[in-house]
């Protein structure tokens, strides 16, 4: 029922972003995944990951035909843009294949096989369309938003010590190896997060059914309604808004070497192009869903959630992508959602639905200070910097205390069963050997009712008893002479 209602959500979702992005002239999910079945896809990789998420249902045969094929159409597509001379990308082969078992779901699977096959299939569509969303969602931002906040998310991080400008000038002192390290954790993001999910998944070929919970679901969601708050709070980033990469439309070209002054903040135009996608930084948000899903793994899975985690960090503020209250955000976003999903599949709990509903009210209340407070918030640094902080860690902390609650109680549901289990085998094994017990009393009190004779057992070498004479044969039977006469006749 839930994966019919998120399916039936996620479709009508992305028909009103399809009706909204043909009124701009532009081109929608629709529209952008279509395209990709025959023409150059935007990202063969990300194809190719979709379909590894879909295979997570299949036998591993399965998994090398499907792949196999997939890598077989890709070159046939290759070897025709290369005879055309049209542009050179796979990934056709991966999104061909994955419908496929859409298609083979529908007409040839029944009962249960039917709906995990088609939950694999929708795992892996739900990535593309998580793709597609955002690309049409950031092209919205652009075409509805001709002016953005910056100076009030600026003056605000003053109360933070403009951490994107020291980050930026830090970055900028590694060189080029720590920029191009810092610029492929940031691209590979996505890669990463799906690391964590197939280790999550491992188990569903064998288990034939999915996890409760997982990072893929943290992952869509985060990436549905983030954009929403960029339509509310639309914000460029430091090396737009305050660098070169704004050109004629950055108010000053400071960043990151000299402070933006803390003057009134007020909205400023800018161009039609660079997505409002600051507000909150959703890659932090993500990488934050990395971090806290990998803490369940092996140890070298956790050590690469926490590097991703702190590399993100790293390059969102180091590249002037966002500022350190776009980071803020980002984590409360997260906790936030996580908890939600959380809460939902334990039916709705009262403690869940409590830190929901605080970390939704944490956030508002940082998005309405940057909107309106950033001057009082800029004059008091000491008091709003760590306030601001301390208001982040509490939602941490919450998070932290009830999943760990969460984790004792399921410890222990799981220890009762297996108690109650262990329970019913003993006591299937008392009552076994009771019956036999009663068994073998019911059996000696037969030997002591019977004569004692028949509870002898015979001689070991006693003759075996001859049988009784018959009355009417009066002749041996070996005796040559006939039958005797009686004497009295003679």
């Amino acid at each position: 029922m839930l994966w019919s209602t998120a399916g039936v959500v996620t479709l009508g979702f992305l028909i009103i972003l399809e009706i909204v992005a043909r009124r701009y002239g532009e081109s929608g999910p629709f529209t952008l995944g279509a395209r990709e079945l025959i023409f150059a896809p935007a990202s063969g990789p990300l194809l190719y990951v979709s379909m590894a998420l879909m295979m997570v249902v299949l036998t591993w045969r399965q998994r090398f035909v499907a792949f196999g094929a997939a890598v077989g159409i890709d070159i046939v597509f290759w070897l025709v843009r290369w005879g055309v001379d049209a542009k050179m990308m796979f990934g056709n082969g991966a999104l061909i294949v994955t419908l496929a078992f859409g298609v083979i779901a529908l007409t040839r699977r029944k009962g249960d096989e039917r709906t995990l096959l088609l939950k694999g299939v929708g795992l892996a569509l739900l990535l593309l369309a998580g793709r597609k969303t955002g690309d049409t969602w950031l092209m919205i931002t652009w075409k509805t938003r001709p002016t953005v906040l910056d100076p009030y998310v600026a003056v605000a991080d003053h109360a933070l010590g403009e951490p994107s400008w020291l980050v930026g000038r830090l970055v900028e002192a590694t060189g080029s190896v720590g920029a191009h390290v810092l610029d492929w954790v940031y691209v590979q993001l996505a890669a990463c997060a799906v690391v964590v999910a197939l280790y999550q998944l491992r188990h569903v070929a064998a288990a034939r059914r999915f996890p409760r919970h997982h990072l893929l679901r943290t992952f869509l969601v985060i990436g549905l309604l983030g954009p929403g708050i960029y339509m509310i709070f639309p914000v460029v980033g430091p090396v737009y808004a305050y660098g070169t990469e704004g050109g004629i439309w950055a108010a000053a070209n400071l960043w990151p070497h000299t402070l933006p002054a803390v003057t009134a903040p007020h909205p400023i135009p800018f161009d039609d192009i660079t997505p409002r996608n600051c507000m909150p930084s959703l890659h932090t948000a993500w990488s934050t869903a990395i971090f806290l899903h990998s803490r369940r793994g092996p140890l070298l899975l956790r050590c690469v959630g926490a590097f991703w985690l702190v590399a993100t960090l790293a390059a969102t503020l180091g590249f002037g992508y966002h500022y350190g209250a776009d980071i803020l955000a980002g984590v409360v976003f997260t906790l936030t959602i996580e908890t939600a999903l959380r809460t939902f599949d334990r039916a709705r709990r009262r403690d869940g639905t409590v830190l929901v509903a605080y970390g939704a009210t944490v956030f508002t209340a940082l998005l309405l200070a940057y909107r309106y407070l950033p001057m009082t918030m800029a004059g008091h640094p000491c008091l709003f910097g760590p306030l601001m902080i301390l208001s982040m860690l509490s939602v941490i902390l919450g998070y932290m205390w009830l999943t760990r609650r969460w984790r004792q109680e399921d410890a222990q549901t799981a220890k009762d069963a297996k108690d109650a289990e262990n329970a019913e085998n003993a006591e299937n094994a008392e009552n076994a050997e009771n019956a036999e017990n009663a068994e073998n009393a019911e059996n000696a009190e037969d030997m002591k009712a019977a004569p004692l004779t028949a509870r002898l057992p015979p001689p070991r070498n006693a003759p075996s008893p001859s049988p009784a004479p018959d009355p009417l044969q009066d002749t041996a039977p070996d005796d040559p002479t006939g039958p005797r006469q009686p004497a009295g006749l003679v």
